[in-house]
């Protein structure tokens, strides 16, 4: 959950790009989920896959938690486990791209 307030705060200074930050979250119950998504303040999509392991984590390899998806306004994947500032120098880096 450390990475929240630098996700909260990407998502406000940035709220108006054309990228989205995904989170995978992989907490046993959807209660739990919801819980912790709703107690830190979430705001960005965040997939609920249930445990560990299974579904969206196996598919996409996922083997760090938290992992953060940046998804261009293209649907793709263009970067994951970043941290910290990490995630702002990629953001920047792919809207000078759009640009």
């Amino acid at each position: 959950m450390g990475e929240i307030p630098h996700e909260q705060a990407l998502v406000e200074r940035f709220k108006n790009a054309p990228f989205t930050v995904l989170g995978v979250n992989t907490f046993d119950s959807k209660e739990d989920f919801q819980n912790k998504t709703e107690e830190y303040g979430v705001t960005w999509p965040n997939l609920f896959t249930g445990p560990e392991g299974t579904g969206v984590p196996r598919d996409w390899g996922i083997t760090s938690y938290p992992t953060t998806f940046l998804i261009d306004s293209d649907g793709y994947i263009r970067n994951h486990d970043l941290r910290g500032s990490e995630v702002e120098m990629a953001v920047q880096k792919l809207l000078m791209e759009i640009e």
